[in-house]
């Protein structure tokens, strides 16, 4: 069996794989995203979601060849990563583990693990890619002076331009109308009470109106198609930095997947294909794979040095 764990903000997501690929057990736990509640949060998730994954499977830990954990915040406070790094052997009670940022499980879903880069695009943005053993981080620096392209990037570019259009500086277009409803605001400066007020300028519910952008730009809202065009050229360009710390070659072809809700938008997914194009040919853009805990557990297969046949999971990723 090889254990895949995908932390996350709001879940922690666990697989069991069978050494022939098929998927013996998933389960869910809470997020083991530990900056406000402390690190012994993340030992308390783990040890709950492994005792229920290997209960479904009717295995223990000690079944487990081998394990990757990606861990949400893994690498961002140096300080807290032997502690991190100790937390699954506790648990495991072996040490046939790797543990790293759980940006790496988006790249080894959605492309089976091997050389490429992966563009995460949700409430932030970020890439990963591997190339001959090597592993590059792009981005993920956070919404107050990074994370462009994310789906708070576009929110607050979408916020920006509603404000204009409210007091003329922009022509008022489908945004105005579609945010005004959205959010059943009776004057435009009711929106500074709705997101200071209200939400205290939450990052997730301010991340979620970039669907109302991506919907006004359906709808002819010629500032939201440029928010959504900008947000994908920004995409692009953190592959494409991506592409050469990895010393990808000029003439090398370059698998390229994304996951995260802001590639839901066609225009977002169009833009960043047509992007990639403009800043190197060998680009090959696919759709992803498999979820992203899959790919937590494809991986600890390879690091086993026992890489799957991943084409034997299927890409429904049902249990079986």
């Amino acid at each position: 069996m090889y254990l895949g764990v995908d932390g996350g903000g709001t879940k922690t997501a666990l697989c069991l794989l069978r050494e022939d690929g098929r998927i013996a057990a998933q389960a869910l736990a809470p997020s083991c995203y530990y900056f406000s509640e402390g690190i012994d949060l993340v030992g308390r998730v783990l040890r709950q979601g492994i005792d229920e994954v290997c209960e479904m499977a009717s295995v223990t830990p000690a079944d487990i060849r081998y394990a990757f954990f990606g861990l949400p915040t893994y690498g961002e406070v140096s300080g807290d990563v032997p502690a991190l790094d100790a937390v699954p052997g506790e648990i495991l009670g072996h040490g046939r583990y790797a543990c790293d940022n759980d940006t790496v499980c988006g790249w080894a879903g959605s492309l089976g693990g091997i050389d490429g880069i992966n563009m995460v695009s949700g409430t932030g943005s970020i890439t990963y890619g591997e190339r001959a053993g090597n592993g590059v981080r792009v981005g993920g620096w956070g919404e107050l002076f990074g994370d462009e392209g994310s789906a708070y990037w576009i929110a607050i570019k979408g916020l920006n331009a509603f404000s204009r259009m409210g007091d003329g500086r922009l022509p008022a277009g489908p945004l105005h109308k579609t945010l005004r409803t959205h959010l059943a605001l009776e004057a435009d400066l009711d929106l500074v009470d709705v997101v200071l007020n209200r939400w205290q300028g939450g990052r997730s519910e301010i991340a979620a109106l970039s669907r109302v952008v991506a919907g006004a730009a359906e709808a002819g809202d010629e500032h939201a198609a440029l928010i959504l065009s900008e947000a994908a050229d920004e995409l692009a360009g953190l592959v494409d930095t991506t592409r050469r710390l990895l010393d990808f070659g000029l003439d090398e072809d370059v698998p390229v997947s994304y996951s995260g809700g802001v590639f839901n938008a066609r225009p977002v997914v169009e833009g960043f294909e047509a992007a990639l194009g403009h800043l190197h040919d060998g680009y090959e853009l696919r759709e992803p794979l498999y979820s992203p805990v899959v790919g937590a557990a494809i991986y600890a297969a390879k690091l086993a040095g026992e890489p799957l046949d991943v084409e034997a999971i299927g890409r429904s990723g049902t249990a079986s």
